[in-house]
């Protein structure tokens, strides 16, 4: 239970909204997952040659990067359901951090890339490719933000029910930023590739 709940009504619960804008998303990405599929299945061979140009050990780091910051984040909720709100800032400092690395190594992917010539256009393996790194690069910036947020709010907030609702939500979001990624990692770098 979170702390100061009780059973008082809360007036701040930002959970069901994140919960209701993370299952529509979900089924966007599953639309174009399903697309990507389909687009697939049609030219098989394009799609593999593609995939094989990714750089299979950025994209296991990413995944790594992505899930070792998801843990920090269940320890700044772990924390702030205790009201520690130390631990609560030196876990969301840490989810931060590391998580910067995903960015950054996404930028030297992209940038790889383009200095080959390769962009939305190339081809449609890499109409997806970008289209679905994309849509969850700005995921990754939206939590990343919000990240940053509650870790300055925990200055001047106590660390009572309404901020425990509002670091909640962040997490529940930051865990649905790696989902993605785990869901997208598969489809693009790993399907279809000769190991």
């Amino acid at each position: 239970m979170s702390p100061s709940l009780g059973n008082s009504k809360r007036q701040d619960d930002p959970v069901s909204g994140i919960l209701t804008f993370i299952i529509a998303d979900l089924c966007v990405f599953a639309l174009l997952f399903a697309g990507f599929m389909d687009e697939r299945s049609r030219q098989v061979s394009v799609f593999n040659d593609s995939a094989a140009t990714l750089n299979l050990h950025l994209g296991v780091l990413n995944t790594l990067i992505l899930v070792s910051s998801g843990l920090c984040v269940v320890f700044a909720v772990s924390a702030a359901r205790q009201a520690k709100r130390e631990l609560v800032r030196r876990w969301l400092v840490a989810g931060f951090i590391i998580g910067l690395g995903f960015g950054v190594t996404k930028i030297i992917e992209y940038n790889a890339k383009f200095e080959h010539g390769i962009n939305m256009l190339t081809n449609d393996f890499y109409m997806f490719y970008f289209a679905l790194t994309g849509a969850h690069y700005l995921h990754f910036l939206g939590g990343m933000a919000a990240l940053a947020f509650v870790w300055f709010q925990t200055t001047r907030q106590p660390i009572d029910s309404v901020f425990y609702n509002r670091i909640e939500a962040v997490g529940l979001y930051w865990h649905m930023v790696d989902l993605l990624w785990i869901l997208i990692f598969p489809l693009l770098y790993i399907v279809g590739v000769k190991l």
